[in-house]
């Protein structure tokens, strides 16, 4: 790749406002490029997977948000197809079903966290529980919540209280060994257009599209105040937000690779264990056992 990435040019480490971040960037390739360099920073990522599953002391979550035809589904098949199966798990969030709604609204993402050794992506995450009940506070009436009663009683200190949740659990988690990535894939409101407009005018894509996507499009810009708000009260050091450019879906792939390996091959200390001494003096002789078969 022609053009180094710099991880500080997508992570926020302070207040920012989203129509000052580009939804494009140019890494100076074309996509055929673009994407054997994927593939290969993809290999790269499923080595330091397989050293962490035997290493065992870290996990590695990676929360995806981004407004409807982002490129979320096919960003997570092209970013995680080399890694071992047994090494990732998927979990695309949807609608509480009743039984989650019996519980708290971090619940479900708590039991849905990866075990030491594994990476777990969320496709939407908990912070649909700031986002789409934000801009549509009416949902939270199905949520059988204390002294919520109408929409008048959700007010600005309850979201301060769940903004408040949602730092101390995912600060609870990193202090627990899970290594937290959180992207936002930054797409403009003209793109969003394009690929709708794509998912009528190809039969074979007509089953992505909902009517309901039109009524969300039209509250755009209030998601993206909600999504400014979220990212900027929530970007912590020990669980960071980056703003991944979204208007083409190769370059966002890649960006978003070549972020989680450049920061997990920091960590000097995910290594394979070592074996012990006695089998590690006794190779030549395993080897000789098994030859001789």
């Amino acid at each position: 790749m022609k053009k180094d990435i710099n991880i500080d040019d997508f992570k926020i480490n302070a207040p920012i406002e989203l129509k000052e971040i580009s939804t494009t960037f140019d890494l100076d390739a074309d996509k055929d490029k673009i994407e054997d360099e994927l593939k290969d920073v993809c290999k790269d990522l499923a080595d330091i997977q397989n050293a962490m599953y035997a290493h065992g002391k870290y996990a590695v979550l990676i929360c995806i948000q981004g407004m409807d035809t982002a490129g979320k589904d096919s960003l997570i098949r092209e970013v995680f197809k080399e890694l071992n199966a047994r090494g990732v798990v998927v979990h695309s969030f949807k609608v509480p079903t009743e039984i989650e709604k019996k519980h708290d609204y971090l619940w479900r993402h708590y039991i849905a966290l990866p075990a030491r050794g594994k990476f777990g992506v969320f496709n939407r995450t908990h912070y649909e529980n700031v986002l789409v009940t934000r801009v549509h506070p009416e949902y939270l009436l199905g949520e059988y919540l204390p002294n919520i009663n109408a929409v008048e009683d959700v007010d600005d200190a309850f979201w301060n209280r769940r903004f408040e949740q949602i730092n101390n659990f995912e600060k609870h988690i990193a202090e627990n060994g899970t290594i937290v990535f959180k992207f936002f894939l930054h797409l403009s409101k003209d793109e969003q257009r394009n690929r709708l407009l794509r998912r009528l005018e190809k039969k074979e894509k007509n089953w992505k599209f909902s009517p309901g996507d039109l009524k969300e499009r039209k509250l755009w810009d209030r998601y993206q105040e909600c999504y400014e708000d979220a990212i900027n009260r929530t970007s912590k050091p020990h669980a960071p937000w980056y703003a991944i450019p979204a208007d083409d879906k190769p370059t966002a792939r890649y960006i978003l690779a070549k972020i989680l390996y450049d920061t997990l091959k920091s960590y000097k200390d995910i290594k394979e264990p070592e074996l012990d001494d006695e089998i590690k003096a006794n190779l030549d002789i395993y080897i000789k056992q098994l030859k001789s078969e």
